[in-house]
């Protein structure tokens, strides 16, 4: 066992670029259900996301392109789950595990003719100067845009659902859909646009793996990562800086794991590969645990089906 091999810079840049898919798709579900919508589907939509933006950049040769589409399939994926639930009513938790499976499904049936195909470089954003300083270079300074990407849609959400007036009638309608149709919101049109919204974060996560991380397509390569969403949505209590830190704890346990593995741990790799998993879960039973606190910061209409009587 040699931990000194371990490089500690190497290892935070690491954990950003890994944690990005996760933090994507979560921040899209944060919204979703902020506006009492539950989607189970994250991780059909990231798979969906992930074949679909592969294929894009392949054949245009553009990664850009590729992103754009993951996002675009993910949203329609994710607009099907939303007539579904929305317009004629459906369970959602049925619907959202039914658009798991589908996504899991289709994305096997398209990407049958990409094993083993490399996609387009994407290359990591080196910022003059600034990439140049010790540790804080490499870690912040010289990331691929889309770490840039999710930290600004951190940002975004949160000063989105606290500061603008559509962002606070989408919490007024996850809090009582019933109050905010009374009022003249449009409950449905509101939902919609977050379950869009949700999708295309879902997919550009799922490209974000296919196109950088691991540069490659392999037949269900999201590995739970969009269920591992789901449930930093509930770590954070539905704020979005504790959604951040929660998919970073997940992505810098996953990638310690594979460091220890590198460095020869006397650890079985099959445990070390469950870790990040079961902390997570860990992490989940210990917050469950306070039911109060949990139901408070929940959207109250959080899973509830809205019909509209007039």
């Amino acid at each position: 066992m040699d931990l000194g091999s371990i490089n500690p810079v190497l290892l935070v840049a690491a954990l950003l670029l890994a944690s990005t898919p996760i933090l994507l798709a979560a921040m899209g579900e944060l919204v979703v259900e902020k506006s009492g919508v539950l989607n189970l589907g994250v991780e059909g939509m990231m798979i969906v996301g992930a074949v679909a933006g592969f294929i894009a950049a392949v054949e245009s040769g553009s990664p850009a392109l590729g992103f754009l589409a993951a996002a675009a399939a993910a949203a329609v994926l994710a607009l099907l789950f939303g007539v579904l639930t929305q317009v004629l009513l459906s369970n959602q938790v049925a619907t959202g595990l039914g658009l798991t499976l589908f996504g899991l499904g289709i994305s096997s049936l398209m990407g049958q003719g990409y094993v083993g195909i490399r996609p387009p470089a994407s290359p990591r954003l080196e910022l003059p100067v600034l990439s140049e300083l010790p540790f804080l270079g490499p870690v912040l300074f010289s990331q691929h845009a889309m770490v840039y990407l999710s930290l600004a849609i951190v940002v975004g959400v949160w000063w989105y659902l606290r500061s603008t007036r559509s962002g606070l009638i989408l919490r007024a309608v996850g809090e009582s859909h019933e109050a905010a149709h009374a009022l003249g919101y449009s409950v449905l049109g509101t939902r919609l646009a977050a379950i869009a919204f949700g999708g295309a974060l879902a997919g550009l996560g799922g490209a974000c793996l296919s196109l950088v991380i691991v540069p490659q397509w392999t037949e269900g390569m999201t590995a739970g990562r969009g269920w591992i969403a789901l449930a930093i949505v509930v770590f954070g209590s539905w704020r979005a800086w504790r959604v951040l830190l929660g998919a970073y704890l997940f992505g810098g346990v996953s990638v310690l794991q594979l460091n220890l593995q590198a460095a020869g741990i006397a650890i079985p790799v099959e445990l070390l590969s469950m870790s990040p998993y079961l902390i997570t879960i860990l992490v989940l039973v210990i917050i469950s645990s306070d039911k109060r606190r949990a139901q408070a910061n929940a959207p109250n209409s959080l899973g509830r089906t809205f019909h509209a009587s007039g």
